[in-house]
């Protein structure tokens, strides 16, 4: 019997139909035999980060969404850059997650997919580096500049070269014999 990686996917973004989103969805339907994919739709719900609030007294929204970070296998990360930077609901998602272990040892990868990306790439770097507490290796991690227009209507990339590029970050994120 074939086991599937379990593979919680968070969007960075809150619209429904994100280009992020959409690379997302059209991973999980490419992947669907390898991975039990879920995308994560909570971001939006979650509560201000507050650091005065009990551990193990958080909101429940906060609760939930350590739950899935801890049954999950694997976590991919699609965003979008929102003024040179990260998205502030999913830095806020990351630091609801900081001051727990969740994230430690787990296999990450992560997409940025923006007009230009750059800042996000490196923010996301430093902080998954802090939260995974390894770097995240180069094979998982992929920029894609100017993603408007790769998925199309029937959710199927539409170049094939950006769909290998996602594939192989997807890839490598299944291996189990690589680190984290």
């Amino acid at each position: 019997m074939l086991v599937k990686n379990k593979i919680l996917a968070i969007p960075g973004s809150l619209r429904k139909e994100s280009s992020n989103v959409k690379i997302l969805q059209a991973v999980k339907q490419l992947y669907a035999l390898q991975a039990d994919m879920e995308i994560y739709d909570g971001m939006g719900a979650l509560p201000f980060f507050d650091p005065s609030l009990p551990e193990d007294a958080g909101p429940q929204q906060v609760v939930e969404l350590k739950k899935y970070v801890a049954e999950a296998d694997a976590i991919l990360i699609c965003t979008p850059e929102y003024v040179f930077s990260l998205p502030g609901v999913l830095k806020n998602l990351f630091e609801w997650l900081v001051s727990d272990t969740v994230l430690s040892g787990k296999r990450v990868a992560y997409i940025v997919a923006a007009t230009d990306g750059r800042k996000t790439f490196e923010s996301l770097d430093l902080v998954l580096a802090t939260l995974v507490q390894q770097p995240v290796p180069e094979e998982r991690k992929l920029l894609l500049r100017g993603a408007r227009g790769i998925i199309n209507a029937d959710g199927a990339f539409t170049n094939e070269e950006i769909k290998q590029q996602v594939c192989g970050v997807i890839d490598a994120l299944l291996d189990t014999n690589s680190y984290l």
